[in-house]
């Protein structure tokens, strides 16, 4: 049995929720995930061009795979209409019968 491509989950961020409603909607449509899940509002604080800077956001979760990550990454700056996004990609366990599902979900 070949390997498995890794199960990952990818966070971004964004600063209302209909955006972040729209980022997981389109990721999902494009089966470049299995699910999104959004999360908000956080706060978020950050050095952004020498200031520090405070602002509400919401968090979208996305589950992918390893072989669909380097489409949703091109896709979120893309789509984002921050100058630079938020892109965090950090590989999960979990159960075999959900990762199975996220796999066969973000199967192009």
């Amino acid at each position: 049995m070949p390997d498995e491509p890794t199960v990952l989950s990818v966070l971004t961020t964004t600063d209302t929720e209909d955006k972040a409603a729209a980022l997981a909607r389109g990721a999902v449509r494009a089966h470049l995930v299995a699910c999104a899940q959004i999360v908000g509002p956080v706060t978020s604080v950050y050095r952004w061009e020498g200031t520090v800077e405070t602002a509400r956001e919401w968090q979208v979760v996305l589950k992918t795979t390893s072989l669909r990550y380097p489409d949703l990454e091109e896709w979120i700056n893309r789509t984002h209409d921050y100058d630079v996004p938020e892109i965090l990609a950090t590989p999960v366990t979990g159960s075999p019968d959900y990762l199975s599902w996220v796999r066969q979900e973000c199967t192009p």
